[in-house]
């Protein structure tokens, strides 16, 4: 079955579900409306780029612009990680946990996948690893940036709490566990949710995009049942590091909380 193609008209048709959502938000007072009208502009633009890039970048099939692009990809997901948060680490320290916290979750098993689970030829062809390190960026960054403003929030809501039991001599990993699991938790807890919804409630959406393209239903299920595997651990990995990370930044080595470098505001 061949692939129905999309004009302009249609999607114009679709944009226009935008401009009556910012209507809606106009007639209810939500603030929302350029935020919606810029947001959808931006990512039309966005992809539209990305696709040009990517036909570029499929047709070359050249190892270094593959690397140049998912470093791209890797540095911008790091960014997003830090702007999400509410009381953020300050300075290029909080930068460098988002960045190492995402590359363990998605970029090592992303590499992990393609040399070992799917061994397409050459490994880094650019048709499987863009895409699989796309999927794997934009889900586990949510749980890692969930996970990171969780951690920030507690130790700067429970401070005096935290630095009582280090006065009685317990550890910064002991006097902050509880705090650390849960953050861990609120991390994990999107990703559960998906894979608890997945197939009963919800399509996800590679499994939707192959059905559509003309993959047969049960080899695109297969597909996404290795996507949600790669991202329920990609996701627990990542954020398991970055609340560990940032444990390391936020006390010192004498086990003192320092917050002077997180953003209170």
């Amino acid at each position: 079955m061949d692939v129905i193609s999309l004009s302009s008209v249609d999607l114009a048709i679709a944009a226009s579900l935008l401009v009556l959502l910012s209507f809606l938000s106009m007639i209810f007072s939500l603030g929302l409306e350029r935020k919606i009208l810029f947001l959808g502009c931006r990512m039309t633009a966005q992809l539209l780029f990305v696709g040009l890039v990517l036909r570029y970048l499929f047709a070359s099939g050249s190892f270094l612009l593959v690397l140049l692009m998912s470093t791209v990809m890797l540095c911008a997901a790091g960014r997003e990680v830090q702007a999400r948060q509410k009381r953020k680490i300050l300075g290029f320290s909080g930068y460098l946990i988002s960045i190492c916290a995402m590359f363990i979750s998605s970029f090592s098993v992303t590499v992990l996948a393609l040399l070992v689970i799917i061994r397409v030829e050459p490994w880094y062809t650019p048709q499987y690893a863009i895409p699989l390190l796309g999927m794997l960026l934009g889900n586990t960054m949510t749980g890692i940036s969930l996970a990171l403003d969780r951690m920030t929030d507690q130790l700067h809501g429970r401070r005096g709490e935290v630095e009582q039991r280090l006065l009685l001599g317990q550890t910064w990993q002991e006097a902050s566990r509880d705090i650390r699991s849960d953050c861990m938790r609120t991390g994990m807890m999107p990703i559960i949710n998906s894979m608890a919804a997945a197939g009963l409630v919800s399509l996800p959406g590679m499994m939707t995009g192959q059905i559509l393209g003309g993959t047969p239903p049960v080899e695109a299920v297969k597909y996404q049942i290795l996507i949600m595997f790669l991202i329920a651990a990609g996701t627990g990995f990542g954020v398991v590091s970055a609340i560990w990370m940032s444990g390391l930044l936020l006390f010192d080595e004498r086990h003192r909380l320092r917050l002077d470098n997180l953003k209170l505001d």
